[in-house]
């Protein structure tokens, strides 16, 4: 104690395996955090509906997980050879929170004078004479001594008033903390003469409000927590559920090369879910998956086939399927299974680097192409098979696009009361008028204000995708 005088770049192109094993990695952390969050989120309540539905969530993110590990690891390894309160009121008097002590250090004869009330919170034996100024860092533990002398400086030296915090170790399993408050006592010349003060102990009061703290803190994290999870559900469920359930959406890793827009149009009479759909997807390597289908049937079963399948068609375009052998593997997955059965579908990919459109149909409208005000129906892969069979192989047809050009993707049942070239037909005729539309929404707009979002008799979906550079 010293004395009262004194944070458009081009992507990467690492090693293919060396990539691929990048996203095995990704994908099996994802999976043991969904499977960790899942496990959390169990309750007592096993059987109430929602907890069912969340469940059954869970476990088909899990299973689509575990589907793109396997596919991961099939690109990786090649073919085998055959085959997150109020201040406590003050305690009782009589408590150590409620005890106040005062002292005096006369600083001409370094005498010192306590209250009794300061050598029990001090935890002194009151038959022994007060401790100095100088003493006085000795019953403080090492970290504190630092801040108790400069307040003590600041307050002999500058006269400035003590208020602060320090702790005290009355026994090496006794820390308690102090407050003292404190001021100069001033001579005739000006001179400090004295230093007075009063402390109390402050221990229980700020161990409560390290408890309020910590509460507040453990509920805040709580809360983030179930936020959290509310976030990953929804998350789970869009993931889930057909896209038609919410809105089109790609993160855009790289230069945005298509605007798009998807709506889907249920029937005016049908009472249960359809199995129309429509899904976009930008892949690894930049290009962007396009489909639009449906399976036959109706109702939440085959809302849950069409997610397995939507699952499948994705995972098979990230491992790098080409539209006509994804749609012969698909056509095999689902020749194998008693459901869904495959109505029809259009897969497309399109490679912005060449602004090139790769496209495979099965029983499904051909895709519209619309430039300069003009319309056409894109011309039928060679060797494409409707509603081919088990081992059949799906031709595949390309498509050379320019700025501007705007693609429509469409499910039968879009034009009331119309299907094939007829449907065709009407929808080509809207060329002129969506010439003038500057994005894929308002040309989604004037498709639907042409044919109504209702008075159809089945579910319809319908894709647009308009080349922006």
């Amino acid at each position: 104690m010293p004395s009262h005088l004194s944070a458009d770049r081009p992507a990467a192109q690492p090693p293919p395996r060396g990539s691929v094993d990048a996203l095995i990695s990704q994908t099996r952390r994802l999976k043991g955090d969904v499977d960790a969050v899942r496990r959390d989120s169990e309750g007592e309540g096993a059987d109430h509906p929602r907890e069912r539905w969340q469940r059954a969530l869970y476990d088909l993110a899990l299973h689509q997980l575990n589907d793109l590990d396997e596919h991961l690891a099939q690109l990786r390894d090649g073919p085998l050879p055959t085959a997150a309160a109020p201040e406590p009121a003050e305690a009782a008097p009589g408590s150590l929170l409620s005890r106040v002590g005062s002292a005096e250090w006369n600083l001409q004869t370094d005498q010192a004078s306590w209250s009794g009330e300061l050598y029990q919170i001090l935890g002194r034996d009151p038959a022994a004479p007060p401790l100095t100024l100088d003493e006085l860092p000795s019953l403080v533990v090492e970290e504190d001594r630092p801040k108790l002398t400069a307040m003590v400086t600041n307050c002999l030296v500058d006269a400035r008033p003590i208020d602060g915090e320090f702790r005290i170790a009355r026994r090496s399993d006794d820390v308690r903390t102090l407050h003292m408050m404190g001021e100069p006592v001033l001579d005739a010349d000006g001179s400090t003469a004295s230093m007075w003060a009063v402390l109390r102990d402050v221990s229980e009061l700020r161990r409560s409000q390290r408890v309020v703290s910590e509460t507040r803190d453990s509920l805040r994290h709580r809360q983030e927590a179930a936020r959290s999870e509310q976030r990953l559900a929804a998350e789970l469920k869009e993931a889930a559920l057909p896209p038609w359930r919410g809105s089109l959406r790609l993160p855009h890793r790289g230069p945005r090369t298509l605007d798009l827009a998807a709506r889907h149009l249920p029937a005016s009479t049908a009472t249960l879910i359809g199995g129309d759909w429509y899904d976009a997807l930008e892949l690894t390597d930049g290009e962007t998956l396009l489909s639009v289908g449906d399976l036959t049937g109706q109702g939440v079963g085959v809302t849950s086939n069409m997610t397995m399948l939507l699952g499948a068609v994705r995972g098979m375009a990230m491992a790098g399927a080409q539209p006509g052998q994804l749609m012969a593997w698909l056509n095999q997955l689902l020749d194998a299974t008693v459901q869904p059965a495959l109505g029809s579908a259009v897969c497309c990919r399109y490679r912005p680097a060449t602004r090139t459109l790769v496209w495979a149909q099965a029983g499904h409208p051909a895709p519209l192409l619309f430039r300069d005000g003009t319309g056409r129906v894109l011309n039928t892969p060679d060797g494409v098979l409707l509603g081919a069979t088990s081992g059949a192989v799906y031709g595949q047809a390309e498509e050379t696009l320019e700025v501007g050009d705007l693609l429509l993707l469409h499910t039968d049942g879009l034009v009331p009361g119309h299907t094939g070239p007829e449907a065709a037909r009407l929808l080509l005729g809207l060329a002129p008028r969506l010439a003038g539309n500057r994005t894929a929404e308002d040309c989604l707009g004037t498709v639907v204000e042409e044919f109504g979002e209702g008075g159809r008799e089945d579910n319809a979906c319908v894709l647009m995708a308009k080349v922006t550079a």
